[in-house]
């Protein structure tokens, strides 16, 4: 019987990186996400006092400790944190490194401790799952050979083992950019160990690059670790994905055609995912977990989550009900 929870990622309230500091900015946005009908949020790695909800050291300078942050969570009437997004290419003032590369054999120790250190926290606070951008954009490395597929599913092994001790699951999670879709994420999916290394399932990234969410689950479905519900309103069909730089000028300004917005909540106008359609397959092929719902910075956040709300509790949400009574 599938056990399915409803959380909301928090990244879509931070377009830049001096925006959402303030604690009365944080209660708005979880009271926000509570009141939409969200059990739990989705953090975001990030560092530096800019960062205030980026990673265990600043919630412990902002919280007191990592416990005190549930405790602020809770009296925001959200249970806890369901997951944690975390690229190891973002460099960390509070450790004093710069980016890591899961392709560079001398950084994966590093990487490692870093997940270790993240699903601690993540523990602490309810959650579950880690996810991790596995490789680089394709258009700031080579293309992936077998010895570099090799390299990133060892590491990804490594880091999987560290963050099970913890009761945390690993989840690779490949976004529009990524030097998998140029490389078919299955060759690295298939180098992986199960037990210890699954997939995220991002709707929005897959779409807009261009493959079918559903044919992902009818392949991987038993893969599947964690599942990301955003809307595409644009498809990269030009594969801009492979220009150096695509996250600045593909993604954040639109590429060749200026496309304002990729993403949006589930639901929105023009969106591109049934996202029926793929409720369904994932409780065909027994999906139990979280499914946190994102709008990937958009325009008008508390609009968007509760939108995404009003999606999850009047169509989403009661077919996972009745899937479960029919299970019983």
């Amino acid at each position: 019987m599938s056990a399915i929870r409803w959380a909301y990622a928090i990244n879509q309230w931070k377009p830049q990186f001096d925006d959402f500091v303030r604690r009365e900015e944080h209660e708005r946005a979880l009271k926000t996400i509570s009141i939409a009908g969200f059990e739990g949020v989705e953090l975001t790695y990030g560092t530096g006092r800019w960062e205030p909800l980026g990673n265990p050291q600043q919630l412990a300078a902002n919280f007191g400790s990592v416990a005190g942050f549930r405790e602020f969570l809770r009296s925001c009437a959200l249970d806890g944190v369901s997951s944690w997004y975390w690229d190891p290419a973002e460099r960390s003032m509070e450790h004093l490194t710069g980016p890591l590369s899961p392709l560079a054999e001398a950084d994966v120790p590093a990487i490692v401790d870093r997940a270790r250190e993240l699903a601690t926290a993540l523990a602490e606070l309810g959650g579950s799952v880690l996810l991790v951008r596995p490789v680089p954009g394709a258009g700031d490395v080579e293309p992936l050979d077998d010895d570099a597929i090799g390299r990133v599913a060892a590491c990804w092994d490594a880091v999987g083992r560290a963050t099970a001790e913890h009761g945390v699951r690993l989840a690779l999670h490949v976004d529009f950019l990524s030097a998998l879709r140029r490389d078919h994420a299955p060759r690295l999916i298939d180098r992986t160990d199960p037990a210890l290394v699954g997939l995220a399932l991002d709707t929005g990234e897959l779409t807009v690059g261009g493959i079918d969410p559903l044919a992902v689950i009818a392949t991987h479905g038993d893969r599947i670790a964690h599942v990301q519900f955003k809307d595409a309103l644009a498809v990269d069909d030009a594969q801009e994905y492979l220009q150096p730089h695509a996250h600045w000028t593909v993604r954040v300004r639109g590429g060749a055609r200026e496309v304002p917005r990729w993403f949006a909540e589930p639901g929105a106008n023009g969106g591109l995912v049934d996202f029926p359609a793929i409720t369904r397959a994932l409780l065909d092929a027994g999906y139990a977990g979280w499914i946190v719902v994102e709008s990937d910075q958009s325009p008008h956040p508390a609009a968007s989550a509760l939108l995404a709300g009003y999606l999850v509790q009047q169509e989403l949400g009661p077919m996972v009900h009745e899937q479960r009574k029919a299970a019983v």
